[in-house]
Parts: structure tokens; C-alpha cells; sequence
């Protein structure tokens, strides 16, 4: 069974529900009714009723029905939820007009539906930009207990057993924090082992934090940060196998790592690596996805107390389909 095999059989195993706040945009909705036949998840709805009937009989979409579909002009919970959030955002100002506006817009809606544990996640992004994505989730959900720092992980799939976990590594950040800190650093690490556990389903995560060095090879301020991060990732989770500095060849490669970190758990045994920064981290994971033919699935976001994640706007059915699953899986672990 592949990883994407598990990852369907674990959703299906314990369905979530997942809303799908851009119901009207085609993709999605054919991408909801693969859902509901195949009982990957609860599946959620936000768009003008005559609209998604309208789409689902122009694609013959046999299991719409099965959804729950919400109305965000005609919803009656608005005013609960209009309340709720301008208590959420008084600090900030907002008026219980604006937040009213607010709750008529379904990524703000869908989080306050989850908020008020109606759903438990989130996807959007077909129509959506991420900071649109983002941001009702950070000031409905807000992140979890202990993390500042969203981040997002990447699945990687390759070819090569010898590497990760069989073949298969979870790598971030990928797509958020461009230049964290050591405190985010240690988030992130952190919440990709977490990610590894819940998405890729990974019993013993080994997480490498990278960078140019290992183990004192050379000397410089980015390499002091990665050191400082470790350390506090121990600090933070003392339950964590983790260990750095570390290079890349150093985290995977078994015969490397003795020589270059002689006496390391992780070293040449590493499952997730963590990235020094975003700008190394993207980089990366599309030169192997280009040059080696590695699968990559996500980004997935990460950090967020419930599980809001982003599509890109270029996205397929598939791709919506395949982190309806994944959001699913992330659900289960955040409860």
C-alpha cells in the first residue's frame, strides 16, 4: 500500500469533518463528490445553494446531496457567529457591523464553524490567495498551544528505500516563514515531526536540522542559529528525536553520518529534515521533485490549533481530493 493508500484508509477510517468554503468553484465541488462516494470525510459546503445545485447537475455529481451546504448570505448562525467574533477581535477594534460583513465571507465563516467545533478543518485556496487563507485562521483558530510560527511541510516521495522511511521523507518549512528565528526554527521542527506522525504516519520521527555543518565544521552565525534551535527543540518536546547541526548527506546517509557525527541517533537516519530557512527549503524541494522524480505532496500547513490548509489556485481535483485526506488526518491528531 502506498503512502497516499494509507493516508485515504486512515481518513476513511475515522471521517472528519471539512469545509470546502469555495463550493462554487468547480474543481472543489467535483472533488467533494469524490470525497463523499469514496466516505473520505463529513464534507462541508459554503456557496449560494442555486449555484452548487446548478454545478452539480451540469457535471453529473451524483453525491452533492450528501453534503451539508450553508448559505453564508441567508445563515442562521450569523449573528451568533458575528458576536462571537467581535468578541474574538475587540481587542483589535473590529465592530460588530464589520465582523456581521465578516461572517457573510466563507473562509471567515468556515473557521468560525470550526471555531465553535461544528467542523474540524478547513480547505481553501482554488480561488484564494494564502494570506486569504490565512488569515481568518490566525485570528478565529489562532495557533497551537505554545507555537507562533505557521509553517508548511512537504511529503516527498521517492524512489530510494535506503533514504527516510522507506523511501519517504517530511521536510520543512516549505512555504510560510521566510527567515525564522531559533525559537521558530524549533516550532518548526517540532511541528513537522508532528505533521510526520499525523499525515505520513511515521511511529518514530527523526527529525535532522540542517545546514551547511555538522557538528562544528564550520563557523558562522546561521550555523550558530541551527545549533541554538536544536537545542531548544529538546527543550521544547524532550520527547523529540532530533539532532544538528547537521548536512544533508550527514542526515541521510548512514556511512556519512558515522563518520561526520560519530555517536548521533539521527545522523544517516533522519526521516524530516528541517530547513535553515524558506528560501532553502523551496528550493530544494523542487530541484528533487524536478531532477530526481520525486513525488511531492502539500504544502501542509502546520502550527494552526485546527487544521486550515491551502491549495494552489492551479490546483486539480486530485490535489483537492488528496488534502481533504490529509486535513482529515491532521484533524484526528489535533483533538
Amino acid at each position: 500500500m502506498s503512502l497516499i493508500e494509507k493516508i485515504i484508509a486512515r481518513a476513511q477510517a475515522n471521517p472528519q469533518r471539512i469545509v470546502l468554503p469555495e463550493a462554487t468553484e468547480e474543481r472543489t465541488l467535483i472533488a467533494a463528490d469524490r470525497a463523499l462516494a469514496d466516505k473520505l470525510a463529513d464534507i462541508i459546503l459554503i456557496g449560494n445553494p442555486d449555484e452548487v445545485h446548478a454545478l452539480a447537475a451540469k457535471h453529473g455529481l451524483t453525491h452533492i446531496g450528501e453534503a451539508t451546504l450553508i448559505d453564508p448570505e441567508n445563515n442562521p448562525k450569523s449573528e451568533e457567529y458575528a458576536q462571537l467574533l467581535c468578541e474574538l477581535r475587540k481587542s483589535k477594534g473590529m465592530t460588530i457591523e464589520q465582523a456581521r460583513a465578516l461572517v457573510k465571507n466563507p473562509l471567515y465563516l468556515g473557521c468560525m464553524i470550526i471555531k465553535t467545533e461544528g467542523a474540524d478543518g478547513q480547505i481553501s485556496g482554488a480561488l484564494s490567495t494564502t494570506g486569504e487563507t490565512l488569515r481568518p485562521a490566525l485570528q478565529i483558530i489562532k495557533c497551537s498551544p505554545g507555537i507562533t510560527c505557521v509553517s508548511g511541510a512537504m511529503l516527498l516521495i521517492t524512489d530510494r528505500p535506503e533514504y527516510g522511511e522507506d523511501g519517504v521523507l517530511v521536510v520543512g518549512d516549505v512555504a510560510v516563514t521566510p527567515m525564522p528565528d531559533a525559537d521558530q526554527l524549533a516550532q518548526i521542527a517540532v511541528c513537522t515531526a508532528q505533521t510526520a506522525k499525523s499525515v505520513a504516519g511515521f511511529e518514530d520521527p527523526r527529525v535532522a536540522m540542517l545546514s551547511f555543518s555538522t557538528k562544528g565544521s564550520a563557523k558562522h552565525e546561521v550555523v550558530d542559529k541551527v545549533i541554538e534551535a536544536t537545542r531548544l527543540a529538546k527543550e521544547r518536546c524532550p520527547e523529540l528525536k532530533v539532532d544538528g547541526e547537521l548536512q544533508a548527506d550527514a542526515a541521510l546517509v548512514p556511512s556519512v553520518g558515522e563518520k561526520k557525527a560519530p555517536g548521533s541517533a539521527i545522523a544517516g537516519h533522519a526521516n524530516v529534515l528541517v530547513y535553515p530557512n524558506l528560501e532553502v527549503g523551496n528550493i530544494s524541494y523542487k530541484l528533487v521533485q524536478r531532477l530526481a522524480g520525486a513525488i511531492a505532496i502539500g504544502p501542509i500547513l502546520q502550527g494552526i490549533a485546527r487544521p486550515v490548509n491551502d491549495l494552489s489556485r492551479g490546483c486539480s481535483v486530485e490535489d483537492i481530493y488528496y488534502l481533504i485526506a490529509i486535513t482529515a488526518c491532521q484533524a484526528m491528531d489535533a483533538k
